[in-house]
């Protein structure tokens, strides 16, 4: 929404994805023709967990469950955009915003590491593995301590004249 208000598309061309849970058929159907018909980078900001490497890892190669109609619902050439666990102390992310993970949390970061999805990119295996060291997690929502335009005025136009996804 803040992306939204802020008519942060008007500034920066590029289909920006975040998500609440897993994506339904709906959204990664919308995003796959979005992708096809505007020709434009895909790009994910999730959170800083095992989880939101999850969310992508389902837009980029698609669901085990549906696995048959993978080609039509998936946008292969995704790019991790943010937040990763490099830009907690990068960004200066304050402790209190950040999480300490789960046993299952580090069980499902390690178990990710082992993933063809993942392991076909070099730096997110880095950032995966950054994550399990450090024991951190941290949600989007973290951003927000440092004003709630600090996302769409600061952080990512930031990341994206930088080129800064993976």
């Amino acid at each position: 929404m803040r992306l939204a208000e802020d008519r942060f598309y008007n500034r920066f061309p590029y289909i920006i994805i975040t998500a609440k849970g897993q994506p339904d058929v709906a959204t990664r159907l919308f995003l796959r023709k979005m992708k096809m018909e505007l020709k434009l980078p895909v790009l994910a900001l999730v959170d800083s967990d095992p989880y939101g490497l999850k969310i992508l890892s389902v837009y980029g190669c698609g669901s085990k469950n549906m696995s048959c109609d993978s080609a039509n619902l998936t946008a292969p050439d995704i790019k991790w955009l943010g937040v990763r666990p490099s830009d907690l102390d990068k960004y200066k992310i304050p402790e209190q915003c950040r999480l300490p993970m789960t046993e299952h949390d580090i069980k499902t970061g390690k178990d990710m590491l082992e993933g063809d999805f993942v392991k076909k990119n070099p730096g997110w295996v880095e950032e995966l593995a950054l994550m399990v060291k450090t024991k951190q997690k941290a949600e989007i929502q973290a951003l927000r301590s440092f004003g709630f335009q600090y996302l769409s005025k600061v952080y990512l136009p930031l990341k994206l004249q930088q080129k800064d996804w993976l």
